[in-house]
């Protein structure tokens, strides 16, 4: 995909208020190394969907969040294993060496199989959206909310941890 194609996709998940103005993230030819795509003056950053994976995906994250994802890709390019990857993370945090948002901060995505995107109609078929909410530490009791998946209802993921987070799934 152009870099153009790569921006609309990637900022389809975002509300239409913070589209025009979040930084992008993308691939150029090989598609190997992240590079930014757009330079964005807004709230979030986004994720084009990678051109070596078996699906589409696009994710947007509050900027607040950006040391704690861009460790992530960093930890991933290095080798290390994916289930090493939260447990380096989550060291690091407790650690004081990697910052988490102290407010609640929100990630939303669209993913979807393969070739799902139509750059023509920038609508991506089959995609399902998700919106997460980061609250680094919250509980089950902390918030009321199950930790069980839930459809239609928001649920709290990996509670307790630095990466807690209401999930917030319209269809499961």
């Amino acid at each position: 995909m152009t870099d153009a194609q790569q921006i609309a996709a990637a900022v389809l998940p975002l509300p239409a208020e913070f589209r025009a103005d979040a930084r992008v993230l993308g691939h150029r030819a090989g598609g190997k190394e992240l590079v930014t795509l757009r330079d964005g003056r807004g709230a979030f950053t986004c994720l084009a969907s990678d051109p070596a994976a078996t699906r589409f995906h696009v994710a947007c994250y509050h900027k607040s969040l950006e040391p704690f994802m861009a460790r992530g890709r960093a930890l991933r390019a290095s080798g290390v294993k994916d289930d090493q990857v939260d447990s380096t993370r989550f060291r690091e945090i407790r650690n004081g060496t990697l910052a988490m948002p102290k407010q609640p901060a929100a990630l939303y995505s669209l993913t979807g199989p393969l070739g799902s995107y139509d750059p023509a109609t920038n609508t991506a078929r089959g995609a399902r959206p998700l919106s997460v909410i980061y609250i680094s530490g919250a509980t089950t009791q902390s918030t009321g909310l199950t930790a069980t998946p839930t459809q239609g209802a928001p649920w709290i993921m990996y509670p307790g941890t630095p990466k807690a987070h209401i999930m917030l799934v319209p269809k499961m």
